[in-house]
């Protein structure tokens, strides 16, 4: 009973300011119950919730207590070594702390950022040290409000189903008020904690480089790190290819959790991107970048014509993956395989760009996860070398494996080169994915998302899925389903099950729905395709449709 659950935090919590918020909720039913109704749940995401007091917020005691199970897991698993991370949100540098402590507690060494790094030096890291685990406190691009916390297994790429399963059950036998590790110098001075040294920063930056295809000279760029943790590295990784002409937004240039001029720090935002845009136009960029808190993801906006055009996730993969073959074709650097691993929510135009080039196409479900477990056992195969390019809508991009996680520091070097390349051929990237729309037909997309927030949202949610899972429509937006695919019981396709349905419709058109694994939200992907001039209409009258769904 979620109420039992306040009275025993009200009675045992030692922290001051968890004290303070606990007492100011005492008499608002509502909130308590939202507070308190569940754990935080732990999937293979991690952890990740509202800052605060509470069973279901991102607090001292709930990542202690998760990083009691994971430690757990990993002693059981033979393993002794942890690397942790943090980013630029409230209270990360805490949890990360707190982290450090728990796993030295338990007689796990830690390595430690000495700073807040982005997440993809996190996931090299862990390589870099062979450790056991890693643990990145970081809510990515979520407000101000959230924070969390990802985990790592020792290939650098996050955890997934089967190691999942196994740490809930782990952190599920842990009582968080039983974890009280010594303070955290104590662990530093006796060396169960270490610090980070430059020299691992310089080797995740060389292997960045190592990814390079051209110089980036000649290029206007303006960068903002969103109040986030590519502030430093990002700027560095550029230098290194010769952009010299970087301008920052001044505003957004320092870490500050609070976000200040970008509420929603998602460089897939419009919003997030306002004051960069700004900053383009009065610097005449050539390109805009834009990174997440995290630095894992990047956003871009480019010339076209006077004004400036925001490019979507979908449409900087397919510049990306057009462009590396092509150049590594021409330099004869393209192995005789190659393979390009994109998610099931992303453009289907990939695969006619795959076609043209002869390349294999890999389909995995939504998190850059999937595309890190398909690079491992590429590696396995002795075949890594064959991996070109991972990518998905959501605006994460890697090529190579020198890191098993999208990597916004390398993305933001071959986007810039990209760019580069074509201002030299007298282009701009908006002319190119009109070039490539021409030759492969033209795809429209649209992200929809629908919130369910407390406990009764997450139960209101949980009935949605099910009713229309029960009943399948026969078309939507006058558009007959010619295949319908539920990824929690189809068996065509080589894939964990998932919470995930997937209709295909007459004329190329598609629609999938999938909860969020990290927000009490239901995602909605809709796909087009066809004449540019209908496929405003078409996204809209499938919006509707949908909406028709989710009305119950």
């Amino acid at each position: 009973m979620y109420k039992d659950v306040y009275k025993e935090w009200t009675e045992k919590v030692r922290d001051g300011a968890l004290r303070a918020e606990l007492a100011s909720i005492a008499g608002d039913e509502k909130e308590i119950e939202n507070r308190f109704y569940r754990e935080l749940q732990f999937g293979t995401g991690g952890l990740r919730g509202e800052i605060g007091a509470g069973t279901n917020c991102l607090n001292i005691y709930t990542v202690g207590k998760a990083t009691q199970g994971v430690a757990d897991y990993v002693k059981g698993s033979g393993g002794d070594t942890a690397v942790i991370s943090y980013d630029s949100r409230i209270g990360s540098d805490v949890f990360a702390r707190r982290a450090a402590c728990v796993f030295a507690a338990n007689g796990i060494r830690v390595h430690l950022v000495r700073e807040l790094m982005p997440t993809p030096f996190l996931s090299f890291a862990v390589r870099y040290f062979h450790a056991a685990v890693g643990v990145m406190i970081t809510a990515s691009h979520n407000p101000a409000k959230y924070n969390g916390y990802k985990v790592y297994g020792g290939d650098g790429c996050q955890i997934t189903d089967h190691a999942a399963a196994a740490i809930t059950d782990s952190i599920g036998r842990v009582d968080c008020f039983s974890v009280d590790p010594e303070p955290f110098a104590r662990y530093v001075e006796r060396g169960g904690i270490a610090f980070i040294g430059e020299e691992v920063e310089e080797a995740f930056l060389r292997a960045v480089s190592e990814r390079s295809v051209c110089a980036a000279d000649g290029l206007r760029v303006v960068y903002t790190p969103l109040n986030g943790t590519g502030y430093r590295i990002v700027p560095k990784m550029l230098a290194r290819i010769g952009v010299q002409d970087v301008r920052l937004v001044r505003e957004q240039a320092t870490p500050d959790g609070n976000f200040p001029t970008c509420p929603y720090p998602n460089p897939e935002k419009p919003e997030a991107m306002a004051l960069g845009l700004q900053y383009a136009a009065e610097a005449e960029a050539d390109l805009l970048l834009a990174t997440d808190p995290d630095a894992d993801r990047v956003g871009i906006a480019v010339r076209d014509g006077a004004e400036y055009r925001l490019m979507s996730g979908n449409e900087v993969g397919v510049l990306l993956m057009d462009f590396l073959l092509s150049v590594r074709k021409a330099e004869g650097t393209l192995p005789k395989a190659p393979v390009v691993i994109k998610t099931i929510v992303t453009t289907r135009l990939a695969e006619r760009v795959a076609q043209a080039y002869g390349v294999t196409l890999v389909n995995v479900l939504t998190g850059f996860k999937y595309i890190g477990e398909q690079i491992g056992k590429l590696e396995r195969a002795g075949r890594a070398q064959d991996f070109v390019l991972g990518f998905e809508e959501s605006y994460g991009y890697l090529a190579g494996s020198y890191v098993r996680d999208k990597d916004a520091v390398g993305a933001c070097m071959l986007i810039a080169e990209m760019a580069s390349c074509y201002k030299k051929q007298g282009k701009t990237l908006a002319q190119r994915m009109r070039e490539i729309y021409a030759q492969y037909g033209t795809y429209a997309h649209k992200l929809l998302t629908y919130s369910f927030p407390g406990a009764e949202g997450a139960e209101r949610m949980r009935r949605l899925l099910a009713a229309v899972r029960k009943e399948s429509p026969r078309q939507l937006a006058e558009l007959p389903v010619l295949q319908t695919t539920d990824y929690l019981t189809q068996t065509d396709f080589d894939l964990p099950k998932s919470d995930v349905l997937q209709y295909d419709l007459f004329g190329g058109a598609q629609v999938i729905l999938r909860p969020s694994g990290t927000e009490p939200l239901i995602k909605v992907y809709l796909t087009v395709s066809g004449d540019p001039a209908e496929n405003a209409a078409k996204l809209t009258a499938l919006e509707e449709a949908v909406r028709g769904m989710l009305a119950a």
